[in-house]
């Protein structure tokens, strides 16, 4: 197996990365826009750099490497900068993966992109496989779009949603709500956290493994891949102050019309993940786990 990662800079990606180096049997491919953050780290990982806006480069790296499955993770993710900046986030997350499409038929590769529970409109929740899309964001739009650029790919392909990502990574500048909290809370800082949304939060590492197990096993068609725990942001922040024995008094629970943002968020999504279990062996951590993991990790870092 020759495996192709898009986006190897980012969280998933480095996940990715950290997780198949040493796979037997499988030869990786690192790809990102910019420079190789994992060199340090992981210096016996090919590493291509690839701007997937650029068709033409697009199609030479895969002609070149060959590679038989390709694992796209790269996006454009910050809501509310995708509302914003719509013209940018169309392109990074629907035209690239156009053209990876359009590369993956060329030379026959099997291709896994991973997708967003908030291609839902927020009505209900938890949601299984099946349940009608219907986004309340522009972000929500373009990862809905970039869904159909894949299911029309006539090579083998599979759709990955996943809902709420947490996870620490190497010179990784983004935050998420586990050390969002934590830091907040260690500052001594008051913060407002939602509790009229929920979600199922998802492990940076059990997703790489979810991504793993559909390249591994030729998985074909759309598999949710989340943690299983239906939780309010609010409830996640009591559970992360909890775990670090830091103040909860400091968390105000608080409901989405407290803050003006660009970008409109689902309210209920979350997912039934049956499937990704049944099919392909998937098992992810509990929330409390993923904070523990978590946890060790920063500090080793430290």
């Amino acid at each position: 197996m020759k495996l192709l990662i898009t986006g190897s800079n980012g969280l998933l990606g480095q996940k990715l990365v950290a997780l198949l180096h040493q796979q037997v049997g499988v030869q990786l491919i690192a790809t990102s826009r910019g420079e190789n953050k994992l060199a340090a780290l992981y210096p016996q990982v090919r590493f291509v750099p690839l701007d997937l806006t650029n068709p033409a480069k697009v199609q030479e790296v895969i002609a070149t490497e060959q590679p038989t499955h390709l694992i796209h993770t790269a996006a454009m993710t910050n809501v509310d900068e995708c509302e914003l900046h719509q013209e940018a986030c169309w392109q990074n997350n629907v035209t690239a993966t156009e053209y990876l499409v359009a590369a993956c038929e060329q030379h026959n590769v099997h291709l896994v992109h991973v997708s967003t529970d908030f291609i839902f409109s927020g009505e209900h929740g938890p949601l299984m496989e099946e349940a009608a899309p219907g986004p309340v964001n522009f972000y929500g739009q373009s990862k809905l779009a970039a869904e159909q650029a894949v299911q029309a790919c006539r090579t083998p392909w599979a759709i990955l949603r996943t809902v709420l990502v947490y996870g620490t990574a190497h010179e990784y500048g983004r935050t998420n709500i586990v050390l969002w909290v934590r830091d907040s809370l260690r500052a001594g800082k008051h913060i407002k956290v939602v509790s009229d949304q929920l979600r199922t939060p998802t492990l940076a590492e059990d997703l790489a493994q979810g991504c793993w197990l559909a390249a591994k096993h030729n998985a074909t068609g759309i598999y949710h891949i989340s943690g299983e725990e239906l939780l309010t942001p609010y409830q996640m922040a009591l559970q992360v102050a909890e775990f670090f024995g830091l103040d909860a008094s400091l968390i105000e629970k608080v409901d989405a019309s407290t803050f003006s943002q660009p970008a409109t968020r689902p309210l209920r999504t979350g997912f039934i993940i049956t499937k990704a279990k049944t099919d392909l062996g998937y098992q992810p951590r509990t929330f409390a786990q993923g904070i523990a993991l978590l946890a060790r990790q920063t500090d080793a870092s430290a």
